[in-house]
């Protein structure tokens, strides 16, 4: 498996206390990051090798990404990761439309704590201008979690996480990442701009039009990309 060395840098995040839920931890940030696209089949021996964990211990790893829809098991083949349906792709971002705008109503008073958007912000458009959209793309997750996190609640981030890791899989579908998220980058500075403001109820609109115009986009796309012969079973 390409790139498994780079795995093992990984394993100074289980600590001394290596568990399933850690090291499902690393592979589901990695799965969300590119690092394992989807269609690929996950190594037991490398994977395991790499973070210095026991087989029991990945298996259980690898069982609770199943739960969370990341990942599938083939009976004789081998565990994957996940090729979503179109209709997973619609449902994932009505989820979003759901949690995120809830989120900005939400916030109290201004001024709110946007340094994590501002950076998020900044990433994206740095990225574009290195014509680095895997980078762009990393930055769109990174700019969603950190507005779900304006709402100050752990049970939100781990959902929001689920959801994005997910959404994730669809975007390293798609051969056109530049044309998926530049067109949005101007639009998440005006979203921040709205926020810095103190303007919720704008924040909040052009939010909304951004996910729903957003979801019509990669549905299009992504159902002509799974329509696709050589495209991986999950």
């Amino acid at each position: 498996m390409g790139g498994i060395d780079e795995l093992a840098d990984d394993r100074a995040l289980l600590g001394r206390t290596s568990t399933a839920e850690r090291v499902a931890d690393i592979l589901r940030t990695r799965i969300a990051e590119g690092f394992f696209p989807p269609g690929t089949r996950l190594s037991e021996d490398s994977i395991g090798g790499a973070l210095g964990v026991s087989r029991n211990t990945l298996r259980e790893a690898f069982r609770l990404l199943t739960h969370e829809r990341l990942l599938v098991h083939e009976l004789n083949r081998g565990v994957f990761v996940r090729v979503l349906a179109v209709e997973d792709v619609a449902d994932l971002y009505r989820t979003r439309r759901l949690v995120e705008c809830a989120v900005v109503r939400g916030l109290e008073e201004p001024p709110f704590a946007l340094e994590g958007l501002v950076e998020a912000v900044r990433e994206g458009e740095e990225a574009a201008g290195a014509a680095d959209w895997k980078g762009v793309s990393t930055a769109n997750i990174h700019f969603h979690r950190e507005l779900v996190a304006l709402a100050g609640s752990a049970r939100t981030d781990e959902l929001m996480r689920g959801v994005l890791a997910e959404l994730r899989l669809a975007f390293h579908t798609v051969d056109d990442p530049r044309g998926l998220h530049e067109p949005y980058l101007v639009r998440k500075r005006e979203i921040l701009d709205a926020l810095r403001a103190g303007d919720r109820t704008t924040a909040e609109r052009l939010l909304a039009r951004y996910l729903d115009d957003s979801r019509a986009r990669i549905v299009e796309v992504y159902a002509r990309a799974v329509e696709e012969p050589d495209q991986p079973r999950g």
